[in-house]
């Protein structure tokens, strides 16, 4: 209906001067939310004749923002041949995953999100093979917007990735980390954002944006917003039973895991360093 909506545009011709150079900033930036807002509002502000008043539909002037928001047992795991197939398309969509780690939902279950370490139902003993890197893999692609985040880490990085990916004219993927009552956070629940403020200072989640080049003009880019880990990684396991307890009945095995979960997590983000410096040089 919107593509209707702007070849009919493109074609009318009984608009007013000044009507007609509104609508025609639109038809050329009908892509661009912010560009077909501000047309919608200019419109709206000016004395239109009963022949124009049909332009005057928000519905169809303003760009839709289009999302899929779904968990990490969803986008890691049993939904993932969807999301892929989606993010190939090449469309321009955005897709919001919220990471907690874990089946939420259906009990707690391990799932392809499931960090090294952390025990889950089907892993009580903690989980022996590493997180599926969801992130890396959509970035391999080259076309499609990724961003990790963490809202309580770096709200403005948030925000930030939201509007790249809204604005990006193809497919988007953002990743946010979401602690969950099955984390067994020992604080509880309600200190949920601070408790992704430290899993960013830990090192064991890293905020990140990835924007693949758009046209000619928009160069590629990737900016590693968090910084080297500022505290302890172990102690940050430590706060959240579905470590500590591994710690209280399998210590050996506990500070074996743990160790190993530290090292791919330094490795990690000396990894996403890398690739930020090789993107910004060849784009420069």
């Amino acid at each position: 209906a919107r593509n209707c909506f702007i070849n009919r545009l493109k074609n009318e011709t009984a608009l007013s001067p000044d009507v007609k150079n509104i609508v025609d900033k639109f038809v050329a930036n009908s892509d661009d939310a912010g560009i077909s807002e501000k047309c919608y509002e200019q419109l709206k502000e000016l004395k239109l004749s009963p022949k124009e008043k049909w332009i005057l539909n928000s519905n169809l002037m303003v760009k839709p923002s289009v999302w899929i928001i779904g968990g990490d047992g969803w986008a890691y795991d049993i939904g993932f041949g969807g999301l892929d197939h989606v993010l190939a398309s090449g469309e321009d969509i955005n897709v919001l995953v919220f990471d907690t780690e874990v089946y939420s939902n259906t009990g707690g279950q391990a799932s392809k999100a499931t960090p090294l370490g952390a025990s889950a139902r089907f892993c009580a003993g903690g989980k022996r093979t590493s997180k599926k890197d969801l992130a890396m893999m959509a970035m391999s692609y080259g076309f499609v917007y990724v961003a990790q985040i963490a809202m309580g880490a770096d709200k403005n990085q948030c925000i930030k990735a939201i509007a790249e990916a809204e604005a990006y004219k193809g497919p988007s993927l953002i990743i946010a980390y979401a602690p969950c009552i099955n984390h067994g956070i020992k604080k509880g629940m309600r200190i949920t954002q601070e408790e992704e403020k430290r899993a960013v200072a830990s090192g064991y989640w890293v905020n990140f944006r990835y924007h693949p080049k758009d046209g000619e003009e928009r160069k590629a880019f990737l900016v590693v917003d968090s910084k080297q880990n500022k505290e302890s990684y172990q102690e940050f396991l430590a706060g959240e039973n579905r470590y500590a307890s591994l710690l209280k009945f399998q210590k050996e095995r506990a500070e074996e895991l743990f160790a190993e979960a530290d090292k791919k997590a330094k490795q990690r983000y000396e990894k996403l360093k890398l690739i930020e410096k090789l993107v910004n040089e060849n784009e420069n």
